[in-house]
């Protein structure tokens, strides 16, 4: 638990760190998580959400306004993940250095392939992202090319400290390369594994280990199911059995749970990012963990 305090505590922006060059707001855990990889003492982090908030809904509260307002470099997941609450940020901060189009803005999706991009766009279809799944940190293949691109602004933005940065990203490259292939071979024996999620969160995870998505809770993104949704479900799962239904940290364990209770699945609550639980204080230990906990319902 003090682990887990520590990090929540850098992240939430309270680490005045009196050698600091640059200020970085991020809006994710993530994303601080790994701009503190890349940067270090030279950087003062502060982050928008926990990994116990809905980064979809976010309130444009005052103190975030004024952390950003002094920010030199802004690190969101972009692809409209953040369309609801951070362009009213952006407008009430007047920060010129970090809009958008500026070096002070990062959307770390700019720096994948995006999935699930919908082939027509209709609101009534739900919370659809045109863009694609934002959801990126869910495989930690991801994270890799976010990182070379978010050392590239560091070092843009404070061209003095350019081999502190490259020694920084060469270190972190190097241990999550290792990380990535222990991970991979970890994974294989999850491949094909049957999975319900209450969420469409889960789009790179399931990708990334060739899980078998047979349900989703939400009739449509963002739309809590109703009692008729969940019984569609569960009996979807006569026919095709799950291992577990999954959700993430910050969502309402209540549909998991009425189908956890029915269909006599595992309800398995994934971290989803830094901090999502006290077994997953950084990065490394985020994937870690994710892969253990699936791993305890495979049955393998």
């Amino acid at each position: 638990m003090r682990k887990l305090f520590v990090l929540l505590f850098i992240l939430s922006g309270l680490n005045a760190t009196a050698n600091a060059d640059l200020k970085v707001f991020a809006c994710e855990p993530e994303w601080a998580a790994l701009s503190l990889e890349l940067g270090g003492d030279k950087l003062h982090i502060s982050t928008a959400t926990t990994a116990l908030q809905d980064p979809h809904h976010v309130q444009a509260r005052p103190s975030l306004i004024a952390r950003l307002r002094k920010a030199d470099l802004l690190v969101c997941t972009g692809a409209d993940l953040e369309i609801g609450w951070l362009p009213v940020l952006l407008r009430r901060a007047s920060n010129a250095r970090v809009q958008p189009g500026q070096p002070g803005y990062l959307e770390a999706a700019s720096a994948v392939a995006l999935l699930d991009r919908p082939a027509r766009l209709d609101r009534a279809q739900g919370d659809v992202h045109p863009q694609g799944n934002p959801h990126i940190q869910t495989d930690p293949h991801n994270i890799l090319r976010v990182a070379k691109a978010l050392s590239q602004r560091l070092i843009q933005l404070d061209a003095e400290n350019t081999a502190f940065y490259e020694q920084k990203l060469n270190k972190f490259s190097q241990r999550w390369s290792e990380a990535l292939a222990r991970w991979d071979e970890k994974g294989r024996t999850l491949k094909g594994m049957p999975v319900v999620v209450q969420h469409n969160g889960w789009t790179y995870l399931v990708h990334w280990l060739g899980l078998r998505q047979v349900a989703t809770l939400e009739p449509k993104p963002g739309v809590p199911p109703s009692s008729a949704d969940l019984s569609k479900v569960l009996k979807q799962l006569k026919s095709q059995p799950a291992k577990a239904v999954i959700r993430a940290a910050y969502q309402d364990d209540r549909p998991s749970a009425w189908l956890s209770e029915r269909a006599k699945i595992p309800a398995l609550v994934l971290p989803f990012t830094v901090g999502g639980d006290e077994q997953s204080g950084d990065l490394f230990q985020l994937y870690d963990r994710t892969l253990n906990l699936l791993l305890s319902v495979s049955g393998k």
